[in-house]
């Protein structure tokens, strides 16, 4: 296992229930979101939210952010899609609060981490990279930016959002953090995947999946996907509008390690 960054500086024994909502996407995903955080989030000490995927399936605007934020989240990921709204690129340079990929070159709006404070008192540092296979090629090295994050010593939670599409570099980058951050929780291939794990001491999930319509074409309308897919021929895809449902994660972290790591799934009817 990879040895260049520092451990936590000190043990201590403060524990943190941490929810993890995966990608949401558009109206239906944001409907079914706000129920479920307004109806779990006493259960949380602190509530993470991918929302690149808010408006309609590309990216994220001030009313879908704050709509989030109002609805119990303490931090919203971004992703690939996080410019599709020309407002996000001030919106990050507003707000602690939203995230985009560490790994951007330098000068990028925004930040990419950030450390805040969950209900208990305890210190969270999220951050958030993404990967490059099949991904944006020109982004900086994924594994040496979060390496240089981790690298200063901390005392406290660090929770990584791996926004990739191959499994392969998600399964790696588990490895390269094992034991070197709380979490990595993979997103952006929209399906959850059943291999949460916690690898010595990191929680770990290829990807976390979707919260909007399941039934879809990972977001879309079956239709116009089906018609490129067996036509060729391009046609505009429409954003499925039926009901929605969520995936997450939800952990525990003690002394800065994941405890029990476990995927969520809550339907329409408000069921797990």
């Amino acid at each position: 296992m990879p040895n260049t960054c520092a451990r936590w500086a000190k043990p201590y024994t403060v524990t943190v229930r941490l929810l993890f909502v995966g990608d949401v996407f558009g109206a239906p995903g944001m409907r079914v979101a706000r129920r479920f955080l307004r109806a779990v989030r006493e259960e949380y000490d602190f509530v993470i939210v991918n929302g690149e995927n808010a408006a309609g399936g590309f990216g994220i605007t001030r009313k879908h952010f704050w709509q989030l934020r109002e609805a119990g989240a303490d931090v919203v990921t971004l992703g690939n899609h996080g410019w599709d709204q020309a407002e996000a690129l001030q919106l990050v340079e507003e707000t602690p609060h939203l995230l985009r990929p560490l790994n951007y070159p330098p000068g990028t709006p925004g930040l990419g981490s950030g450390t805040f404070t969950a209900r208990t008192g305890e210190r969270v540092t999220v951050a958030q990279i993404m990967g490059r296979i099949l991904m944006e090629p020109l982004l900086d090295d994924p594994f040496r930016a979060i390496d240089v994050l981790l690298a200063e010593e901390r005392d406290h939670s660090v929770v990584v959002d791996f926004h990739a599409e191959a499994t392969s570099e998600k399964k790696v980058m588990g490895y390269h953090l094992a034991g070197r951050c709380s979490a990595l929780l993979g997103t952006h291939t929209h399906v959850q995947t059943a291999d949460e794990t916690i690898l010595s001491g990191t929680g770990y999930i290829t990807d976390v999946g979707m919260t909007g319509v399941q039934n879809s074409s990972i977001g879309m309308n079956f239709e116009e996907v089906h018609f490129r897919f067996t036509t060729g021929l391009p046609k505009r895809y429409r954003p499925a509008d039926q009901p929605g449902e969520v995936r997450a994660v939800a952990l525990v972290l003690e002394g800065g390690k994941t405890k029990s790591i476990r995927r969520v799934r809550w339907g329409p009817d408000g069921k797990d």
